[in-house]
């Protein structure tokens, strides 16, 4: 097998032992438009979230938009078919075939200098209790959205992406961060206790730091009760069940831990 195919393989199968695969799915299913990864197969989307990014490209792609690619950077590889004409020989009718996949290098935008792209990077506010998160080796930055997700936690980058400047958004991913903490790990995927317990107490802090969250309490009900659905729940049962997951929650974000340990 070709090395460099070898190691993109390598790349997703270290992905599925730390348990990033489900969240870098989620994120590559919604791509940023009007990108050239938005034409990606979600396969090669999911590589780039992977290395950390959401906006890859090839050499000259990048000299289009009048960016270029920083000294020393390295690329990262995505897999393109290989695709070949052959005649079927009962109908000797001439066909397209996949004969197999080549690795083609591409650069992360984060390594890349230039003319400001069609999308923007949000500026975050001053966010409240953003200290803890630092306290905890965590880097907060904002994403350019897709308009199907608003933020994301990544315990193996110890990083919390926001695509919105809503404050109670980054409460639920600081949450996420905060129960990874407490109990060494998470579920994969959007595991349905999981994100009520976040987003209940993305609420709590809200209103905790003194923020209007009116506007939001109906989404947040929603929210849960669609996954207390799933797991044949009302919603207030469902918070219940979570509430002493919560109050610990709070606890470490409120007050922390002198013991308590970095992100791993």
């Amino acid at each position: 097998m070709n090395q460099k195919i070898k190691a993109i393989l390598n790349s997703i199968l270290e992905a599925f032992e730390t348990g990033d695969i489900p969240e870098a799915v989620a994120v590559a299913s919604f791509p940023i438009p009007n990108i050239p990864s938005a034409k990606w197969s979600i396969s090669n989307r999911t590589i780039q979230f992977i290395f950390g990014t959401s906006d890859s490209r090839g050499y000259c792609q990048w000299l289009e938009v009048e960016r270029q690619v920083k000294k020393g950077s390295t690329a990262i590889y995505i897999l393109a078919p290989c695709i070949k004409k052959k005649k079927d020989e009962e109908t000797e009718e001439e066909k397209l075939v996949l004969t197999s996949f080549k690795a083609v290098p591409v650069f992360k935008v984060e390594d890349t200098d230039g003319k400001q792209l069609d999308y923007q990077n949000i500026e975050l506010p001053e966010l409240p209790l953003i200290q803890r998160a630092y306290d905890w080796g965590i880097n907060v930055k904002a994403v350019p959205g897709s308009y199907s997700y608003y933020g994301y936690f990544v315990p193996a980058r110890k990083e919390i992406a926001l695509a919105t400047t809503a404050e109670k958004t980054f409460f639920h991913e600081l949450s996420h961060a905060a129960d990874y903490i407490l109990k060494g790990n998470l579920k994969p995927g959007q595991d349905p206790l999981q994100e009520i317990t976040a987003e209940l107490s993305a609420q709590a802090l809200a209103r905790i730091a003194g923020k209007n969250a009116e506007d939001t309490t109906g989404n947040s009900y929603r929210y849960i009760k669609r996954y207390a659905a799933q797991i044949k729940m009302d919603p207030h049962k469902a918070c219940l069940t979570v509430l002493a997951d919560t109050a610990n929650i709070l606890n470490l974000i409120l007050y922390g831990k002198d013991d308590m340990q970095k992100v791993a």
